[in-house]
């Protein structure tokens, strides 16, 4: 008898948080496009948190090497979703859909799919030569927009600033940190409480803020 057909993919333990990470970026995409634009924060918080701790789950079984492959290339899928057009379009929307907005929000996607798509081709590479787990980044990774976005959505509304062309700007500066030869060290368990810490802080501030208006 011949092998048994099966789903295209892998639904194992390993890959659940990846997937949710991806769900929870798409609904503040939705939420963005509804104008409420605090709750999208939310959803991409949230979808960084599950990007920051998929490897750690992923680690805990042994996987074959099609399973890591496939492990690699579904994180960067969900991260351009997440951390690529999602924050693009909340750009476009804050910026009242301007020519600035437009602009600085294609150039962010664009990086963004070839800072992923570099990544990938460099991890099957180091994997391949080495092994073991990453200890530099090449490049600003994607997924600290996760973190900078909000940052600058809270200090713009306690500040009042125009957000549109602070968003704009703010793209555009993220997008040429993420095609930068510049090595960064991958934190570790004191720099990720570090950055857990920081994305309660601005989680309290924007819950503290859900009943004013955006």
């Amino acid at each position: 008898m011949g092998e048994k057909k099966r789903l295209c993919g892998y639904y194992n333990y390993t890959v659940v948080l990846t997937y949710m990470g991806m769900l929870a970026g798409f609904t503040g995409i939705i939420f963005v496009v509804e104008g409420q634009l605090r709750t999208a924060m939310i959803c991409l918080m949230t979808a960084g948190i599950c990007d920051m701790f998929d490897g750690t789950v992923a680690a805990t079984k042994k996987r074959d090497e099609m399973e890591k492959r496939f492990g690699v290339q579904i994180d960067s899928l969900s991260d351009l979703i997440c951390f690529g057009v999602f924050p693009a379009l909340f750009t476009y929307q804050i910026g009242h859909k301007s020519y600035l907005a437009f602009l600085a929000a294609c150039f962010y996607v664009l990086c963004a799919l070839i800072r992923l798509a570099y990544f990938n081709v460099m991890e099957e590479e180091r994997q391949q030569a080495e092994g073991g787990k990453r200890k530099y980044y090449m490049g600003l990774p994607v997924t600290s927009i996760a973190l900078i976005l909000p940052a600058f959505f809270v200090a713009g509304n306690r500040l009042a600033l125009d957000e549109g062309i602070l968003f704009a700007v703010l793209l555009i500066i993220v997008a040429v940190a993420f095609i930068s030869p510049v090595r960064i060290k991958k934190p570790y368990l004191a720099g990720k409480i570090g950055i857990v810490f920081a994305g309660a802080v601005e989680l309290i501030v924007l819950l503290m803020g859900m009943g004013l208006e955006v």
